[in-house]
């Protein structure tokens, strides 16, 4: 029984006729199966706007949107507030004398201060008298600070996503704290100030100032420390720095409403089209202040 196939090959060969090569990339890994390879079209692909924008989302980092400049001023107003806080402790304490050195068990009374008998009575007397007058600027002190440095820190830790993703509300709340904050801290510097002096100015602290003088301690006087002095200047560091956060809120609250604007532009647009047109995405460099 003769096979048509194999006589057609030979007469193909005999004739000088040579068959076509092979094409692997059509070919199937199943032999059996006669299905051409399957390629995706064009039109099955995400827009390329939309790969881009998965990728800027895939690469932003929190650290990215906490170290814009709105983020770094309220970092930074952080630090200053606990600058501030220290300096209040530390003006407490020297200028309390001997009624604060005596607290530390490294230190003996009789031999850092050459005091005996009826003056030493007395300044530990009107030493407890002073650090009394000057208790209230501490407690104030301590809890103004901590206050703002604690609601700081709260907008700093808020702000770790983009602008345009944000609620409007946070914006708003971080614009009007701040605003308060560079206002209330230049008050707040005066009256720390007003206060130092007005307690400065008792006869408490004459009479301490004189017997401190008397036994050689002139450093103890009723003069503005320089711990109180650092107080006012790191305050009025804040303040700038409220200030300052305060106008690249403002820039960043305009930014997201021209963001918001284009938005509902670009979708009434596309809704009048039938989303057919690819339009280009939206850029939001102007949020991220």
């Amino acid at each position: 029984m003769s096979q048509p196939p194999r006589s057609n090959r030979g007469r193909r060969e005999r004739n000088g006729e040579q068959r076509p090569p092979r094409d692997d990339r059509w070919s199937s890994p199943d032999s059996s199966s006669s299905r051409p390879p399957y390629y995706p079209r064009e039109a099955d692909r995400p827009p390329r706007h939309q790969r881009d924008m998965r990728q800027e989302e895939h690469h932003d980092s929190r650290c990215t949107n906490i170290c814009s400049r709105r983020g770094i001023v309220l970092i930074c107003s952080v630090l200053t507030n606990a600058l501030v806080l220290i300096c209040v402790v530390a003006a407490q304490v020297v200028m309390s004398g001997m009624s604060a050195m005596g607290g530390m068990s490294s230190f003996d009374i009789n031999t850092n201060f050459n005091l005996q008998g009826t003056e030493l009575q007395q300044v530990r007397e009107l030493d407890m008298q002073y650090s009394q007058m000057r208790a209230p600027g501490i407690y104030c002190g301590v809890a103004f600070t901590l206050t703002f440095g604690v609601v700081s820190l709260l907008f700093v830790v808020a702000g770790n996503k983009p602008a345009y993703r944000m609620s409007p509300k946070l914006l708003v709340g971080a614009l009007a704290f701040q605003a308060v904050g560079a206002v209330v801290y230049v008050v707040a510097v005066g009256l720390y100030l007003h206060f130092v002096i007005k307690v400065n100015s008792t006869d408490v602290c004459k009479r301490r100032e004189i017997l401190y003088r008397r036994n050689g301690y002139t450093w103890m006087n009723c003069d503005v420390s320089g711990a109180d002095a650092a107080v006012a200047l790191f305050g009025l560091i804040t303040a700038i720095l409220y200030a300052a956060g305060t106008g690249l809120t403002v820039q960043t609250i305009r930014g997201l409403k021209r963001y918001l604007e284009e938005k509902r532009r670009r979708d009434a647009e596309k809704r009048q089209s039938g989303g057919t047109n690819q339009s280009a995405p939206l850029r939001a460099e102007t949020t991220s202040v």
